[in-house]
Order: C-alpha cells, then structure tokens, then sequence
C-alpha cells in the first residue's frame, strides 16, 4: 500500500510539471520556441566540451599566480613535456619548430629596403645614421672588443683557471664581449635615444615557457591503448597534442615597461592560406633526437609578476656556443636553418612567459601583437631577428583552423670583426653589423596599455586579497613550482622482481595485493591537491577545540 502511495505522489508531480510548462507563454516577439542546443553525445565531443569548459576556467581566474597553479592542477608529478632548450638542436630541426611555434619565416630588410618601406619622418629620425653619433659608438664598440679580449686572456692566465672544453671557452668569452658592448652602446647612444634610460638589465636570465601544441602523431603505447578498446580503435591515429617545456639562459635580455611597435598589420597577421602553408612536422619529436622529460608547466620570463614596470622585452642575446659539437656533415645550410631555429623558439618562449605574466596562455589568446628582438653571436659572428607573437593557440584544432600565424624576419651570420691581430687591435671592423646592432638598440618602445588592455584577463592581485594565509599559501605554491624541485616523496616504482612474478606472471596469488599497481591507481594522474594537509600544533590554536582546525586550509583555484 505504501509502494502504490508513493507510485501516486510521483504521478502527481509529474502531471503538475506537465500542467507548469503548458503554461508557459511565449514572448510576444517570439515567433518560435527557443530550444536549447541539441548536445552531441559521443565521447570525442565530450572530451572537447570538457578541455573548452577547464580552458574557460584558466581565464576566470583572477591572478597570474593562480592561473599557473591552475593549468598545473591535473598533475602531481608534473606532466610529460618535449625538452625545447637553447643548448640542442638536432638536424633539420627547422620545419619542427616552425610547427611548434606557427611561426613564418622571412629576410630582415636591409636599411635601403626599409627606409623605402617607411615613410614616416619620425621614424626616420629614431635610426642612429648620423655620422658623428656612429662614428662615436663605433669607437667605443672596438675599444670594448679589445677590452673584452684582453681580459679573457688574462683569466686564462690565472693559475686556479680549470681547463674547460671549447664549447664552455666560447661561453666566457663571448659574455665578457656582449656585457662590455651593452655597457659602451648604452652610454654612447642614451643621450640621444632617451629609452635607453629606462631599460632594465638581465644578466643570464631565466626563461622558460610551457605550451601545447596539437597535429603530432600519437604515439605508439597511445595507439596500441585506444586500438585495444573495441570504442577507441576508431580514434586509435588520430593526431594528439603535446606539450613542450622550454628552457634557456641568455647572456643579457632587455626590457622596458613600453612594448615595441608591430611590423605587420592584423590584416597580415590573420591568413587562414599563409597559415596552412607553414610547415606540418607530425611525427614524434624523439624521431629527431629531442628528448622528454617529467616536470611542472613554468612560464618564466626573467622575473617574478609584478616585480617591476618593465614587464615587455626589447632585446636578448643568445648563445651559439653549441653549434661547435654539431657534426660537419650537417652542412652550412643546416648550421644556417639551426640558428633560424633557435631565434624562433626563443623569442617565442620569451613573449610567451611574458604574456603569462599578463594573463594569456597557451589556451587563453592573445588581444594584441608583442614583439621582440633577438641577437645570436659567439662574439665574431652575429645574427639578427625580430620576432612578432599573434597567436597562442597551437593546440587541438587550432593547428588548422586557425588563421593567425607569427613572424619571425632574421638575417645571415654577420662577421662584426675579422680577428684581434698580436698587439690586441681589431682587425676588419664591419659597419654593417654594427649598424644591424645600433638599430635594434635604437628601436624605441612606443606602446603603452592601460592596464584594462593589457591584462584583459587579469581581474585582480595576490596582494590585495585580505587573508594573510591566502597570500602566503599562494605565493610558497606558485614558487614552488616554478623552482622544478622534485617531489618530497618521489615517484612508486615496480620492482624488476615484482614485473616478473606479480604483473607478467601471476605467482604470488596468496599475497596481499597493497602495491599501487595492484589497486589500480596510476600515481601519474595523481592531482596537485592530493596530499596531506599541513598539521597546526596545539599550542598555536589554544581558543579552538582540540579536534577542529587542525590542519591549515588549501586555497587551490
């Protein structure tokens, strides 16, 4: 009686649910129904429904600090990354980074070539071609060429002076040459080009940038887990997204609180027919010998958020030193597209850590162009690009249906002096190179933001929110993972024996299962947050009962 009292209530409400939505009236500008989107059910639009809703998630939150946590959340142990460093770069590594990057490749104009293409008179001015400014800096630029030379010398003299391979002897001396040149062309050109005043100098700084980049084969232990789901065999060589660490150290970077101006319009930088002209590399990037590792996503441009005004950079110096290990038989074209290479991925990486710090990720897009210069020299020979960032998006579909693409515009190795003779004097001093070099310095950062438009994305700051503990708690995570310092607890591993006798062959039935493998947990999809809390002694909380507040809050996004 009971069941059949209950079956009544249930078709009551139910009819009176009916009797609502028949009443309902439509608006009276309303011709039609509006009926809500029909949902695809399939698993493969449900996995992208779910990355659209955690990418829309990465954009509401309100810091820089907590968006970084954000995208780290999903591993505990850091995810697998591709090795992308300033100290490796494989053969014919040039379409992959084009790839990895969506950059477009193109010759820096000469100076004919530019002041053809400029018709601006202030602009004209802003180039250093007047005889007496060259003529100075000139000088000055050869004094600190034998300077810097004379000085390595002197330190290989030194008795407690190791012997180092040639690699790392290019690496002294060529820090001790650019450090020397910054210095003479900072106080020979600054009275005449007034932001040179303001720029701030990083000695050996720390980039690093994390990205996902999608339209690269599966690889093959993904292939043989989807083709042994009888649901999954259909998707089993689908393309998949992988993701890509950076890491490098130039010998000095730049920047300046004002962003460069952009050398291609939007019109230019929107091409859905130059986008997919860019090189496809869909293979493994193992298959050309970069490596992968395991470690937390880190997008470092220098500096902490919000540790000066200086947030856009101006100019980076990199090293070449490595290319003396690389094979001869490579080739000079291959040396040439080595150093395209590296000018690509990193700039890229450089402005990415940048618009990180301004809200923008890999999943989150950029709302305006940033721009950058970038110098490769081993001290001799110097190389010169710009670099303009339009897109972040490289994951998923975006590898295709995505119309923005970068650019990047480079010239040819430039000898800036043929050798430093017996006495110490330059030899064969070439203006060109040095014109290539006070041009970029004389490149004035024009563009200022109001801080609505420059971090769109960027609702609030760690320091204004109220709760200390908050404030801590967030800083001590976000640094933390920002330092790459390996787990206190390091990863469960499977014993050789425990292969062979409890996962291969089934011998040891009467044991009991306790090993992670045998409870089905995968310590890899182990989240940030699971872990312990940190306990509060007693004596700290002497006004709350003894069983309530015992460990600290979390504040994860």
């Amino acid at each position: 009686m009971l069941k059949l009292n209950r079956v009544r209530q249930l078709r009551t409400t139910y009819k009176r649910c009916l009797a609502g939505q028949s009443q309902l009236q439509l608006n009276s500008t309303d011709a039609e129904p509006v009926y809500p989107e029909i949902q695809d059910p399939s698993f493969k639009a449900r996995k992208q429904k779910d990355a659209a809703n955690w990418h829309e998630e990465i954009r509401q939150v309100p810091t820089v600090e907590e968006k970084m946590i954000k995208i780290n959340m999903p591993r505990y142990y850091g995810f697998k990354v591709v090795d992308f460093n300033d100290s490796k770069i494989p053969y014919n590594a040039l379409p992959l980074t084009q790839h990895y990057t969506r950059t477009v490749l193109e010759d820096l104009p000469s100076e004919t070539e530019k002041k053809a293409q400029t018709q601006d008179s202030e602009q004209e001015q802003q180039q250093p071609s007047e005889d007496s400014l060259f003529k100075a800096a000139r000088g000055d630029v050869i004094d600190a060429l034998e300077f810097a030379h004379d000085y390595y010398k002197h330190l290989e003299k030194q008795p407690n002076s190791a012997e180092s391979n040639p690699v790392e002897r290019e690496r002294i001396l060529t820090q001790i040459i650019v450090e020397q040149l910054n210095r003479a062309l900072l106080q020979s050109l600054s009275e005449e080009y007034k932001h040179l005043d303001e720029l701030e100098v990083d000695y050996n700084p720390r980039h690093e940038a994390f990205w996902a980049v999608g339209g690269v084969d599966p690889p093959k232990n993904v292939q043989k887990s989807k083709k042994g789901r009888e649901w999954q065999k259909d998707m089993a060589n689908e393309s998949v997204d992988r993701l890509v660490q950076y890491t490098g150290a130039p010998y000095l970077a730049l920047r300046h609180r004002k962003q460069l101006s952009p050398w291609k319009t939007e019109a230019e930088s929107e091409n859905l027919e130059l986008s997919k002209q860019l090189p496809r590399f869909k293979h493994d990037p193992r298959t050309l010998g970069y490596s992968t590792k395991h470690q937390h996503a880190t997008n470092v441009p220098g500096y902490w958020p919000k540790g000066n005004e200086h947030n856009f950079g101006l100019l980076s110096f990199q090293s070449r030193a490595h290319l003396q290990i690389r094979p001869k038989s490579f080739g000079e074209q291959d040396q040439l597209e080595a150093l395209h290479a590296l000018a690509i991925k990193s700039s890229y990486a450089w402005l990415l850590a940048q618009a990180n710090y301004n809200g923008f990720n890999t999943y989150n897009e950029l709302t305006y162009p940033m721009n950058t210069q970038t110098v490769i020299t081993n001290g001799r020979e110097w190389s010169f690009y710009e670099y303009q960032l339009n897109t972040l998006l490289l994951h998923g579909t975006n590898v295709a249906e995505n119309p923005r693409v970068n650019f990047c515009r480079g010239t040819k190795p430039l000898p800036l002096y043929a050798e430093i003779s017996a006495s110490g004097k330059c030899v064969d001093f070439n203006d060109t190179a040095l014109r290539h070099l006070l041009n970029f310095y004389a490149n004035a950062p024009s563009i200022q933001r109001s801080i609505g438009e420059q971090q769109p994305y960027v609702a609030s700051d760690v320091s204004a929110y109220e709760n200390a503990e908050q404030r801590d708690f967030i800083n001590k995570t976000f640094k933390y993972l920002a330092s790459n310092r390996p787990r206190h607890l390091e990863l469960p591993e499977i014993y050789l024996w425990e292969k062979l006798y409890k996962i291969d062959n089934k011998n040891r039935a009467m044991e009991a299962k306790r090993r992670f493998f045998e409870l089905n947990i995968n310590p890899w999809q182990r989240t940030l947050d699971t872990h312990d809390k940190e306990y509060v002694p007693r004596a700290v909380r002497p006004d709350v009962p003894k069983n309530k507040n015992r460990f600290k809050k979390t504040y994860y996004p």
